[in-house]
């Protein structure tokens, strides 16, 4: 019996080796397919703590954003999917107006101003966290891996987790739904 259980453990370790998520290859980030996973309300840990610089110097706390859900978009200048999917999340930002806040995390790209211009050449209308070493992704510990790029959270009114969608954006569409869906939960999920 113990060789048929050390048996099956050896062959899942084997077996999880093979997943699309075993590194960051040469692109240097880890992407997804664009998959929504929701959490019930009743699955929800405590509130995300943020405190960091924005593109500017200045002070930026998701804390200021409680009250509504926040979309946190993690995105670099330098990535191919941030590039190709930056019209839908401004398209997103835009449908939802007041109804949701947006607040971007910038990784490794290596100046703010690498980043703002990206920023402004691309409309994009949210500030955004500058984290070229990765340490804003640690709030997002067990939800996002340090090199998820591009990746998306959407935070409850009361800054928990709620959705995550690894990898790029299928559509505007799909990231105002799932604000829309957070917008319309009720107490008990």
């Amino acid at each position: 019996m113990t060789r048929t259980v050390l048996a099956l453990l050896a062959g899942l370790l084997v077996l999880s080796g093979c997943s699309g998520l075993d590194g960051t290859g040469e692109k240097g980030y880890v992407t997804g397919e664009g998959q929504v996973v929701q959490r019930a309300v009743s699955e929800r840990e405590q509130p995300v703590e943020l405190v960091g610089e924005d593109l500017e110097g200045r002070t930026i706390d998701l804390q200021d954003f409680r009250g509504k859900p926040v979309v946190v978009v993690v995105w670099g200048a330098w990535c191919p999917p941030c590039r190709e999917e930056v019209p839908d999340v401004v398209a997103a930002a835009e449908e939802l107006g007041d109804a949701a806040a947006f607040v971007g995390i910038n990784r490794r790209d290596p100046s703010p101003e690498t980043a703002q211009a990206f920023v402004r050449t691309n409309g994009i209308p949210y500030p955004s966290y500058f984290s070229p070493d990765g340490k804003e992704m640690l709030a997002f510990r067990g939800v996002l891996a340090p090199n998820s790029i591009p990746s998306f959270v959407v935070l409850d009114a009361e800054g928990r987790v709620a959705a995550s969608i690894l990898g790029k954006l299928p559509s505007s569409t799909t990231l105002v739904q799932v604000v829309e869906d957070v917008l319309g939960e009720t107490a008990d999920g």
